[in-house]
């Protein structure tokens, strides 16, 4: 892997079509002010109108996925295994008061308050979501790249990969009193994927702060990767030297490899990955090269062979 410098983040022009400035920040920041003040995240209502968002599709002309079913159709096991039962298990999670400690090999180790997170300036991202499991939706986040945290704490010399942890709290999560993973969740990247500016971490969605089931309040959003290691309600980050161990890497290595990038050439030992369902959609539709942005990271994986490193 080769090593990055901390300000050799990529040009912003680059990479317009794929975010757009959130305007009138005065109602989202009030917005945000309240979900930080509340205990926990509220749940969609039958017969609500969605938050409105920026835009209305990806740069590739794909509409959103509706609010509703984004805020109602969730992986989270931390709560259950059914992808409709998130939504009231998480009814009452706390999301406030939240810290996320960053530190490992770092000059300057740090612990964020959530205030101190929603006060960086914030962007509206509509990405692709490509799920392992070859389901897909398009998501408008809110959130900004993971590159300005890290930025902030200077990684050592040594450090070659980022690896995050969720919040343990099976009292309020009944997924963690299960057995059959190693709790809490943990997830990772190598430095240089972790600083690509498509990387964020993500406050909020559809113009609001991130609802509970959809991991409040804040989580990593890489949309070249599998939906899997988008992982939420993160308490610490730190910066390591070797490669961490994932929760799906310690429960089945051989399905679930620490690159996850989208392939449709390398299928799942299960299922092809050659094609996808769109929430919402009729039919099939062909799996994009790193789910469509391979223009953008495809030179982070030059002299790999992807059929291995999965």
């Amino acid at each position: 892997m080769a090593k990055i410098d901390l300000s050799e983040i990529t040009a912003e022009h680059l990479y317009v079509n794929r975010r757009r400035f959130i305007k009138g920040l005065g109602v989202l920041a009030a917005g945000f002010a309240l979900g930080a003040c509340a205990t926990s995240s509220p749940s969609p209502t039958p017969g609500d109108e969605a938050p409105v968002a920026g835009q209305n599709a990806d740069e590739l002309g794909d509409a959103l996925t509706p609010f509703e079913t984004v805020a109602t159709y969730n992986n989270y096991y931390e709560f259950s295994m059914g992808k409709t039962q998130v939504v009231a298990l998480a009814r009452d999670f706390a999301t406030s008061p939240w810290q996320v400690e960053v530190g490992g090999l770092v000059q300057n180790p740090r612990t964020f308050e959530l205030d101190d997170l929603l006060k960086l300036e914030q962007e509206e991202r509509v990405y692709r979501l490509r799920c392992v499991e070859a389901w897909s939706m398009v998501v408008p986040w809110i959130g900004f790249p993971l590159s300005r945290v890290l930025g902030m704490v200077e990684p050592k010399p040594e450090a070659k990969y980022v690896r995050f942890e969720t919040v343990y709290a099976p009292d309020q999560m009944p997924g963690q009193r299960s057995g059959g993973y190693e709790w809490p969740y943990v997830e990772g990247l190598r430095l240089d994927e972790a600083m690509h500016d498509l990387t964020i971490l993500a406050t909020g969605i559809y113009g609001k702060p991130l609802l509970a089931q959809n991991g409040a309040p804040v989580r990593l959003v890489v949309p070249w990767k599998y939906g899997f290691k988008y992982i939420k309600s993160i308490v610490r980050i730190d910066l390591v030297e070797e490669m961490p161990t994932s929760l799906w890497m310690a429960a089945a290595s051989h399905e679930y490899g620490f690159y996850a990038n989208v392939n449709p050439n390398v299928p799942h030992p299960r299922w092809s990955q050659a094609t996808e369902r769109r929430i919402g959609e009729r039919g099939r539709r062909k799996t994009l090269m790193f789910n469509g942005y391979e223009e953008e990271v495809a030179h982070l994986y030059e002299g790999m062979d992807l059929t291995v490193f999965f």
